[in-house]
Order: C-alpha cells, then structure tokens, then sequence
C-alpha cells in the first residue's frame, strides 16, 4: 500500500515550527578590570572584565535597539568632544610646532556640548571601536574601581609589540636549516 500524501498546507506548518524566533535580548554587565589578555597599540592598562557579571537586564528587541541607539550617541558624542579637543590643541599649537601652555591645560570640559552636533552623524554607520589611548584606558580603570593598576603589563606589552615587529628569518637567497629560526621552529622559511 501507498504511504498516504501529505497535504501541502501540513507541510508548510512543519516547516514553520522549525524557525527560530528572538523575542528578547539578555545582557550580562562585567565590572571593568585590568585586562592582560589583549595588546593595545601603545602603552599599557589592557581593559578587561571581572570573571563573574555583577548585573542582568533583559530587553525587548525594541528596548535593546532603542538602548544601543541612546549608547552609541554617547560614545559618538565623546568622540566627537575628544576630536574637537584635539583640533583646538592643534590650533594653539600650530599643529603640534610650538608649546602652548593653554593647550596643555585643555581638557574636555573646554569643549562645549553646543559645539558637537551629534543629530546630524548617522549613528549606525560610525566606526565605534576606536583605540583608546592609554590615559583614557587608565581613567576607565580607576573609574570602575581599579585602585592598583599593576605597571608590569606595560613592560610586558611593549615586548610583545617588538616581537611581533621581527617576523621570519635572516636567510638570504637559500635556507641553512640548521641555522633558520623558521626551519628550527617546525614551519615554512620566511
């Protein structure tokens, strides 16, 4: 006997049950810790997290777009201060040619918010993961609670950044495998 036919509209329902559908976004908060896991481009004081979250919050789809919007307007925002401020240094210094005791003394507080028109940016096409600079990483430490940031990473860092410059080896023409760093370290001359 034939197996019986499966009406097309059961089939179609089948399938519907077997899409996956998002209603809500959980986000776990970590506190901000040194973080010797990461090597920024200069200085020390990587950023990191705490190994457990200290807070949960869970949004509706909407809730979390409306959120990410109103964050990344801040970030945007401090960007844009942190821009400003680097140009009205520039200009008290002819850019960077001679010292000024003014430019020196300048910080973000000098910029004011009317200066910064962060309505007219489109949010979603700015590049957010800008590199903070290190002062700026130190700041966020000592905000979130880091009393002792440990000044060995530095050190550290640096070596890793130096060592990442020397890459292969000092052959020249044809590999001495007894003498290549490439050949002893078990991979393809450089």
């Amino acid at each position: 006997s034939r197996p019986a036919a499966t009406s097309i509209l059961k089939r179609q329902k089948q399938l519907r049950r077997k899409n996956v559908r998002f209603d809500q976004v959980t986000v776990y908060y970590f506190a901000r810790r040194q973080g010797f896991t990461s090597v920024p481009s200069q200085g020390g004081s990587s950023l990191g997290m705490a190994q457990r979250h200290n807070s949960v919050r869970r949004y509706t789809l909407c809730e979390f777009a409306q959120e990410q919007e109103v964050n990344h307007r801040e970030i945007l925002r401090e960007h844009l201060k942190e821009e400003k401020l680097h140009a009205k240094k520039m200009k008290l210094t002819k850019n960077g040619t001679v010292e000024s005791e003014e430019a020196e003394g300048l910080t973000l507080e000098d910029v004011s918010d009317d200066d910064i028109d962060v309505e007219n940016v489109e949010v979603d096409d700015y590049f957010f993961l800008q590199p903070l600079p290190t002062k700026r990483r130190r700041a966020l430490l000592r905000a979130s609670g880091v009393h002792r940031i440990d000044a060995e990473e530095k050190q550290e860092l640096r070596a890793i950044r130096l060592s990442r410059e020397e890459c292969g080896c000092d052959c020249r023409l044809y590999c001495d495998p007894e003498a290549c760093a490439c050949s002893q370290a078990g991979i393809k001359c450089q």
